[in-house]
């Protein structure tokens, strides 16, 4: 089931838990505090298990009047190759197209730096998105960062 989350302190409780649990994704504590922090001021989805305990996130960040990004995405490990993700990027992408956007982002490792981001980049690329441009540095040298984009318009 995933729902639409306003409340702000219930955005922090489901980011915090599920990037804490993601390190091979989430290593870095900056990273990971940004992420939180910004995604409380965010359109957010998250998925609950039948127990009614979240296990997955997604966050709409516009970065243009006509795009959208991919801001944070998270699915507890033991809920991978479920569904999960794909079920938030419907949530995700009916909340873009109803609200005018016409192309969507990402950002992520680039393929073949490791094996984690690889099977990321590969749930991408299975619901539409295209490579367009690697930043060797955008983050750092060692993270090449990968751009993803979808036209939805």
């Amino acid at each position: 089931m995933v729902i639409c989350v306003t409340d702000v302190e219930k955005k922090e409780n489901i980011s915090s838990s599920i990037l804490y649990e993601l390190p091979e994704w989430f290593g870095l504590q900056d990273s990971i505090q940004k992420y939180i922090a910004d995604s409380k001021d965010m359109p957010f989805w998250a998925s609950y298990d039948k127990y009614g305990t979240p296990n997955g996130f997604i966050v709409l960040k516009e970065t243009s009047s006509c795009t959208c990004e991919i801001y944070v995405m998270g699915i507890v490990k033991k809920y991978h190759h479920q569904g999960i993700g794909t079920e938030l990027w419907y949530h995700f992408l009916d909340y873009a197209k109803k609200n005018g956007y016409e192309y969507v982002q990402v950002k992520t490792l680039q393929s073949g730096v490791c094996k984690e981001y690889d099977i990321t980049n590969h749930f991408y690329e299975k619901i539409g998105f295209k490579k367009l441009e690697v930043f060797p540095t955008l983050w750092d040298e060692s993270n090449p960062c990968q751009v993803y984009v979808k036209y939805i318009g």
